[in-house]
């Protein structure tokens, strides 16, 4: 799989700044959890690049990740991928078994809100947050009030990790790629 390939994919079908900006954050988690678990950062970081990229012509559940799957059986993708990123999407019900699936599911809601907590921190600084900022945050249910808090929770639990290791290990990830996210600091 080309990530240049996957990338023009991505810019294809999306051009609102917030989602590429959303598929970068995924993919940079997706890249630090194959590190981790000694996976193919190449096939993870590309899974995470691409699993919302039909949302913006398809925001509907009826049509979400749906439409995007067929796209993506057309250009050759690996039904790994296509698996993974049908199972991101609960509403799908689409089996969350292998490790790819349940990291994607387990960092996507999970990177969106870390970033917000970043952005309102007067710095607008990701190396100045923490998982107890994370976790305290998830309590304010006025806070990115959008972000599905049990989903998060439920990610985690089918990864099988612990709370806290996994919010800093997704906060380690978005920190590579900072500058492109603007959470970088003032």
């Amino acid at each position: 799989m080309d990530r240049d390939k996957a990338w023009n994919l991505l810019t294809t079908y999306t051009k609102t700044e917030s989602l590429i900006k959303h598929a970068l954050a995924v993919e940079a988690a997706m890249r630090h959890y194959a590190k981790i678990f000694g996976q193919d950062e190449n096939l993870w970081g590309i899974t995470g690049l691409l699993h919302d990229f039909d949302y913006e012509i398809y925001p509907d559940e009826q049509n979400h990740p749906y439409r995007g799957n067929e796209i993506l059986a057309r250009e050759g993708y690996p039904e790994e991928v296509r698996t993974a990123i049908m199972g991101h999407a609960s509403y799908t019900n689409t089996p969350r078994t292998s490790l790819l699936a349940k990291t994607l599911f387990a960092v996507d809601e999970l990177t969106g809100f870390v970033i917000a907590v970043a952005l309102v921190r007067p710095s607008k600084s990701i190396f100045e947050v923490q998982p107890s900022s994370v976790r305290k945050k998830f309590k304010d249910k006025a806070f990115a009030a959008k972000v599905n808090r049990g989903e998060i929770h439920q990610g985690i639990a089918e990864l099988g990790v612990d709370e806290t290791e996994h919010i800093q290990r997704v906060i380690d990830a978005l920190k590579t790629i900072a500058k492109e996210l603007g959470i970088a600091g003032n």
